[in-house]
């Protein structure tokens, strides 16, 4: 099995070392933690690897493991070793399935409601975020003028964009029909206001067909200093910042900044 496992040629030298050195290094370390604590404790473990084999070929592997001993004197380790990658695909393309809109490609609602109240929970003072929500002018009349498959492009083609300019946000979801939010890492409200014209100047689209144009734009409701707030009281304030917006005509940014009186502390 081993030989198998890690690509080696049937019955030569098994040098523990050498098969060691391919797990991959985060796999190596917990391999290692958990062994040494083994044997420390006369017991056992279990661990879900990552491995590179001899021909370069990734795997996961399931070791479970028990340590054996001779008058309390750990001896030996036994255990066996199981190919898990197919289970290991499986389950990522589940979880993947279950985090994104099927649609744009982009992080679902529920996704972003996880990383957004981990953001606001978990960051300093120090280390601030900007929620920006980000709502479609002209989409219905993208829809009722050309159909719902152009509406479909439209958005795929917004989500394109936004993850071409938006690199190093932390999540970029689809959380409606054309709503999108945002959480982006923001050192002051002027790199947030910054972000914000950003977006509204590389979401602005024309769409021509059978002699007819539509414009499609943005409006952006964001707010400024997410962390240390309870997730719903920052969507609630950047929420009115994008009604805001739009009651303005369209292709408008509002960005607000939470009020310091509303800060509570992380659970």
């Amino acid at each position: 099995m081993v030989y198998e496992l890690f690509d080696l040629p049937p019955g030569s030298t098994l040098d523990r070392p050498s098969i060691v050195d391919m797990y991959t290094e985060a796999s190596r370390a917990e391999l290692t933690r958990l062994r040494n604590r083994a044997i420390e404790e006369r017991g056992g473990f279990s661990l879900d690897a990552e491995i590179i084999t001899a021909k370069g070929n990734h795997r996961w592997i399931r070791i479970t493991a028990i340590v054996e001993c001779e008058c309390d004197v750990p001896v030996r380790i036994f255990g066996l070793k199981q190919d898990i990658t197919s289970e290991k695909i499986m389950i990522d393309q589940i979880r993947r399935l279950a985090e994104t809109d099927a649609l744009s490609g982009l992080a679902n609602r529920n996704q972003f409601e996880k990383e957004f109240e981990h953001a606001c929970a978990h960051r300093s003072s120090g280390d601030q975020s900007a929620l920006f929500l980000v709502d479609m002018d002209g989409f219905k009349l993208v829809n009722d003028s050309f159909g719902h498959q152009a509406g479909d492009e439209c958005l795929k083609e917004t989500a394109r964009r936004l993850m071409k300019i938006l690199d190093q946000a932390d999540v970029i979801a689809r959380i409606g029909g054309d709503e999108f939010a945002i959480l982006h890492r923001c050192a002051s409200l002027d790199m947030a206001n910054r972000i914000g014209g950003e977006i509204i100047a590389a979401l602005a689209q024309d769409y021509s067909r059978d002699g007819k144009q539509v414009r499609v734009g943005v409006s952006i409701g964001a707010v400024f200093g997410t962390s240390g707030y309870l997730p719903k009281d920052v969507f609630a304030v950047a929420d009115k910042a994008l009604y805001a917006a739009k009651r303005e005509g369209g292709g408008s940014l509002i960005t607000k900044e939470m009020d310091n009186s509303q800060r509570v502390r992380a659970a």
